[in-house]
Formats: structure tokens, C-alpha cells, sequence
């Protein structure tokens, strides 16, 4: 017995120290000590106890383990109760973990919602409206375009409204803006010859616009691009005639228009080099639209925002943007043109 009393000792002197408890000593001054030994034998007694309570680690329902569970549970029972704990634990993780990807997903979903913003946030001027609405979004977009008198889908009214002034003048200006449309001749009707002409004046106003009757068989009428159709030129005013009529226009005027060169050459026509007004070949729009060669349609969108083009060519349209083009940068564009004209002289 004292032997084994003295392996028994180990255990729970570790454990004392490790929970910083004195329970044995709780337990020797238990009330059920004197009545087992009267005889003195105090420590025979705790002996005993010290057995007993050995073997009831293994006995959870005895008296005087449950009070030394309490300092034993991180050596006896620890599996068990840390599996719990942490199925406990990884329960509680995975609630917090649902609760914040709810909160994150309403979050997102906040910021997603895009407040619509009033006309008065609206207040910049001179802005693409493409670029407004890449930046804050369509509907300040539709805004901008509202405020510059531009619609998303424009009728021919509102493209009108951007290109023609009402008000103003019908007569001839001291600068006119011409455009033909072409229809194509020989065996694969890639030679060109004029069919149609339009010049507007300085106001988007047209002072001519006739078809002309082909000279040669045509072989593509180019009718998705051109608009023109057999009956339009069939019916149309000799060559010679609108010729002359289109040089008596031109002659002395500055000419607007977009590839110019192409439409004196159908027409047979010459125009002063220093008279022309090329919105093709003009440098700012170049550099503005990032272009060497920039396409009518591409300049009016980014420059007017104007959709121009959009299915069949019509000359006299053509003919307006390109004279709002020029207007829109006149002053600097005659200003380039003077400073050329005295550097050569």
C-alpha cells in the first residue's frame, strides 16, 4: 500500500501544481476519513484516498472526481471536451463567416446601386458626353447630351437642330460646303463617277442639290452606302450643266468639305489650294480623334456628337457637317491659315 501510495503521489502532485489547486487536501479533511480509520492511521486513510480517487478518473459519477475534474479536464477528458469546444468553435466560425459574406454582399450590392443624378449635379461644360458617362454614367450621360440639345437616339430633327442654324440665311455665304455621291463604273464597278452633288452655305442651309445623269454604264450603284438608285439618276441633269453650275458656286469661295479631292475629281473641277477647307486634313481634329485619316462619322461623333452616316449617305447631311465642323474651329482654323500664307511670303 505505500508503495503504491507513493506512485500515486506523482500524478496528483502534477496536477496540483499544473492547476495551482489544493483539492487533495480538500479531500483528506472530508467528513467520510474518521469514520474508515478511527485508529490513527491518517495516512493510511489518505492513502486510500488517493487510490480511490486513481481509480475513479475513470469514473466520472463518484463525488470526489467531479471536484477534481475541474482541475484534471486538460489531462483526462481533454479530447472529448476540446472535440466539442471545437465543433463549438468551428460552428461559431462558420456562422460569423455567413454573417460577414451577407454584410459584404449587401455592401456590394449598396455600392452598386447607382444614384441617379440630378440635372444640377450636372454642370460642366465643353465634355464629351462619352466620357461622362464612362466616368459617372448613363444617365449623367443623358443629361449632358439634354443640356447640349443631343438625344441618345437622335432623329434626323435633332441632327438637323446641331448642323442647320433655322434662323439664319438661305442665300449664298463667302464659304459653302459641297458633297457628291458616287456610283461606280467598268467591269467591277470600282471606277467612281459623280452622281448626285450638294452644297449648303455657311449655315448648314442647301443652295444645290441635283442627280446627275451617269456618263458611263453603271455597274454598282452602291446603294447601301450611296443611296442612289436607277431612277434617281436615270432622271437626272447632264453632267456638263452641273458642272458648270457647281464651278460658278465655288468660283471665288472658300470650299468646306471632307476628302475634298475626291469630289473635284468626279466633278472635273480645280479649287485654289489656300481656299479649301479639308476636315479630313485638318491637324487638330486628327490629333484630337487620334486619327491620320479620320472618317466623317468619327469626327462628328467625337467632336459634335452627332451620329452622321448611320445607314445610307445623304450628300446634303454630309455637306452640313462638314460646314459645322469648320465653324466649330473658324477663327483658329483661319488664324492657322493666314499666320501659313504670310510665313511663305
Amino acid at each position: 500500500l505505500k508503495q503504491k501510495t507513493k506512485s500515486s503521489n506523482k500524478p496528483l502532485s502534477t496536477c496540483q501544481t499544473d492547476t495551482k489547486k489544493k483539492q487533495p487536501v480538500k479531500a483528506a479533511k472530508s467528513p467520510e476519513v474518521p469514520p474508515i480509520n478511527g485508529n490513527g492511521n491518517v495516512g493510511k486513510a489518505k492513502s486510500t484516498n488517493k487510490m480511490d480517487n486513481g481509480s475513479a478518473k475513470d469514473s466520472p459519477p463518484l463525488a470526489k472526481p467531479k471536484v477534481k475534474g475541474v482541475a484534471v479536464n486538460k489531462n483526462l477528458n481533454a479530447t472529448r471536451i476540446n472535440g466539442k469546444v471545437c465543433k463549438e468553435k468551428k460552428e461559431n466560425v462558420s456562422v460569423v463567416k455567413e454573417s460577414n459574406e451577407i454584410k459584404h454582399k449587401k455592401r456590394k450590392a449598396e455600392e452598386h446601386v447607382e444614384q441617379q443624378p440630378k440635372e444640377a449635379d450636372i454642370w460642366f461644360d465643353d465634355v464629351d458626353p462619352k466620357d461622362i458617362e464612362a466616368a459617372i454614367g448613363p444617365e449623367a450621360a443623358k443629361i449632358a447630351r439634354r443640356n447640349l440639345g443631343l438625344e441618345t437616339g437622335q432623329s434626323k430633327k435633332s441632327v438637323e437642330q446641331v448642323l442647320v442654324k433655322e434662323s439664319a440665311s438661305d442665300g449664298l455665304t463667302k464659304a459653302v460646303a459641297m458633297d457628291c455621291e458616287m456610283v461606280g463604273v467598268g467591269p467591277k464597278g470600282e471606277e467612281s463617277i459623280v452622281a448626285r452633288v450638294s452644297i449648303v452655305n455657311q449655315f448648314g442651309k442647301c443652295i444645290y442639290d441635283k442627280y446627275v445623269k451617269p456618263t458611263e454604264k453603271v455597274t454598282d450603284y452602291r446603294t447601301a452606302v450611296s443611296g442612289i438608285r436607277p431612277q434617281n439618276i436615270n432622271t437626272g441633269e447632264d453632267f456638263k450643266t452641273v458642272q458648270k453650275e457647281v464651278a460658278d458656286i465655288l468660283r471665288g469661295r472658300i470650299l468646306v468639305g471632307h476628302a475634298l479631292r475626291n469630289d473635284l475629281k468626279v466633278l472635273f473641277l480645280d479649287h485654289p489650294q489656300k481656299k479649301i477647307r479639308d476636315t479630313q486634313r485638318y491637324k487638330p481634329f486628327k490629333q484630337r480623334v487620334k486619327s491620320s485619316r479620320p472618317s466623317l462619322k468619327l469626327l462628328c461623333e467625337t467632336l459634335l456628337n452627332v451620329q452622321v452616316q448611320t445607314s445610307e449617305h445623304c450628300s446634303i447631311q454630309d455637306a452640313q457637317a462638314a460646314m459645322r465642323l469648320y465653324t466649330l474651329e473658324k477663327k483658329k482654323w483661319e488664324a492657322a491659315v493666314k499666320n501659313k500664307t504670310n510665313n511663305k511670303k
